[in-house]
């Protein structure tokens, strides 16, 4: 394998990106030129959305190609388009060769939800202390149990009563659902409006043992003993009377991927139909609850 290294300022890394797939790159990513110096840039995003930017003021294309003349040759064709004007090249590296799959496992390792709970990749054994475990495999769907804001959810679950039936409202990995399922819910409803995301819910709950029903949005019916969605501040603003319209009476309405700094415009949104309160906090998230 080798990376072609290109400097790049930021409102051309899209367009050289697109090339660079045109050309048959195995892989195309950015960082930031000026890393670990005075001039970083801090450029963050929220999960399961796009990036806010491109790139950098100064980013650093890499592109890895399976052999060396289709670096070399993909440095030749860009070099005198128009669009690479600013871009210059860096290098050619070579990346010696590993066992990528044992290297991305050994990315992931268990997760403590509590002392008894854990999220577990397949390749794992579970810990002895771990009571109750869901298996679970990175994948495309958002939620592997690495995020704050689904740790705190999955602590929620496993320390309260749910009830008999529970929404996943944008399930992602079904892992809230799972966890759902696996602490006692018996008609668990997993929704989700990307159908790649109800694939992956399906499978995992096969997986792991539980019953439950995974669809579009429009399959969410009735009153449930607890309503979860792990999504964003502005949809879950957005969804307010739904999501609401959708707890039973003596029943409890779950919400996260919400920053500390947004409390404030949760609470104002959902004061129509609910009073949400900060429940849990980690590392800048927060996790609402409400009563019914």
């Amino acid at each position: 394998m080798f990376e072609l290294r290109l400097l790049c300022p930021e409102e051309r890394v899209e367009a050289v990106g697109d090339a660079l797939e045109a050309l048959d790159a195995l892989s195309i990513s950015v960082e930031d030129a000026d890393a670990q110096t005075p001039a970083e840039q801090a450029l963050f995003g929220e999960p399961g959305m796009p990036p806010p930017k491109e790139g950098w003021q100064r980013s650093l294309v890499i592109a890895l190609f399976a052999q060396q003349a289709q670096a070399k040759e993909a440095a030749e064709l860009l070099a005198p388009q128009d669009f690479f004007a600013g871009c210059k090249f860096i290098a050619i590296v070579d990346v010696p060769e590993q066992d990528w799959v044992r290297l991305t496992q050994s990315q992931f390792e268990p997760v403590e939800i509590t002392p008894s709970f854990w999220i577990v990749p397949t390749w794992h054994e579970p810990p002895q202390q771990a009571q109750q475990v869901i298996r679970l495999d990175p994948g495309l769907a958002f939620g592997t149990g690495t995020h704050p804001t689904t740790r705190m959810c999955l602590r929620w679950i496993a320390r309260h009563p749910l009830g008999q039936r529970v929404l996943d409202y944008g399930c992602g990995s079904g892992i809230l659902a799972i966890g759902a399922a696996k602490f006692g819910a018996t008609d668990v409803d997993a929704v989700d409006i990307d159908e790649a995301a109800v694939r992956s819910t399906e499978a995992n709950a096969k997986a792991n043992g539980v019953q439950l029903a995974a669809g579009l949005p429009d399959q969410a019916a009735g009153k449930y003993d607890t309503v979860l969605a792990n999504i964003l501040a502005t949809p879950l603003k957005v969804l307010a009377p739904l999501l609401c319209a959708h707890a039973a009476p003596g029943g409890h309405l779950v919400l996260a991927g919400i920053l500390s700094r947004q409390a404030d415009e949760l609470k104002a949104a959902y004061a129509p139909y609910a009073q949400l309160e900060v429940a849990d906090e980690e590392d800048g998230w927060i996790l609402m609850t409400a009563g019914f």
